[in-house]
């Protein structure tokens, strides 16, 4: 099981805790720090704030040197497909060839309204999702090509330059049949969220179904998942943990033992020992990396944690 971070930009993430989360993930042996691609709170909280996703990667691969960087997942809504090609080349040239492209369909609209993007129905955002996919991975190809969709129209590029390491690309959802199928057109890895071993195990498989469906070697599909975690080094630091982040969610922070109970089911939680069986149950099921949710950003020493007695035992 590989093991990375995964950190929610737009709850007030700003550069001195991207730096010292973006440090703690180095030295402790976390295989890649990833971010979520928003411009405004997804709990709705108007007063935080949101670095813009492909301008914090690129700053953070220019003072990295091991840890791979990326988007959980970047929204068609929100860049033209050569703008987020380009964008996802130049972090690649800075980080020396390091980074990894989700890309998703985009869900958040009051940040559209915002903003002033464009937010289309369900059915035509998938349209552009699937365009966006070809042309962003055309255009990291070698050669020109031209495109000629219901949404964007390329004519003969040969987009330079080329990835130093074609970025790893990330398609994710519930194993949908569509969103299945573009991954195994398109992409390298699929993702899933808040899923338990059991639901990962029956995502696989529908997957890996549309893996031979398109020709493509069901063996060389990747899976991970992205989930919630909570840990500390015995059961005062979880409970502890626990309150702080009731408080940081707005929720009832008096009672973190029932705020804990609360939790998904899918969250890794608790102290290392039982992270580390929770995180086993997801490899035995057929997940080849998760995505480590942490929502008390400022909390870097639960990072350290992390790689301290959890990723070397999953090694």
């Amino acid at each position: 099981m590989r093991v990375c971070l995964m950190i929610e930009g737009q709850e007030d993430v700003r550069w001195e805790h991207w730096r010292a989360l973006a440090s703690a993930c180095e030295k402790h042996d976390f295989e890649a720090l990833f971010r979520s691609d928003h411009y405004v709170s997804v709990d709705d909280r108007r007063e935080r704030g949101s670095l813009d996703a492909w301008g914090t990667i690129c700053a953070l691969s220019a003072i990295t040197s091991r840890i791979r960087l990326g988007t959980l997942v970047s929204p068609v809504t929100f860049r033209h497909p050569s703008t987020l090609a380009k964008s996802a080349v130049t972090a690649d040239h800075v980080s020396g060839g390091r980074i990894e492209l989700g890309m998703g369909a985009g869900w958040w609209e009051p940040e559209h309204e915002l903003y002033g993007f464009p937010f289309p129905p369900t059915r035509i955002r998938m349209e552009l999702l699937a365009e966006q996919l070809e042309i962003v991975r055309r255009e990291w190809g070698e050669g020109a090509f031209s495109f000629h969709g219901d949404h964007y129209r390329i004519e003969d590029l040969d987009a330079r330059p080329k990835p130093v390491r074609r970025p790893n690309l990330i398609i994710g959802g519930s194993a949908g049949r569509r969103s299945a199928t573009l991954a195994a057109r398109w992409a390298d890895e699929y993702n899933t969220v808040y899923a338990t071993p059991e639901l990962c195990r029956e995502r696989r498989g529908a997957v890996a179904a549309a893996w031979e469906r398109e020709g493509r070697d069901p063996e060389t599909l990747r899976l991970s998942v992205m989930t919630g975690c909570l840990v500390g080094a015995d059961s005062d630091e979880v409970t502890e943990r626990a309150r702080r982040l009731a408080e940081w969610r707005g929720e009832d922070a008096a009672d973190p033992e029932r705020f804990l109970d609360g939790l998904p089911e899918s969250w890794i939680v608790g102290t290392p020992a039982e992270a580390i069986e929770k995180l086993r149950r997801l490899t035995e099921a057929g997940v080849d990396r998760v995505m480590l949710q942490h929502l008390l950003h400022q909390d870097v020493e639960m990072v350290e944690l992390i790689g301290r007695e959890i990723i070397p035992a999953l090694a």
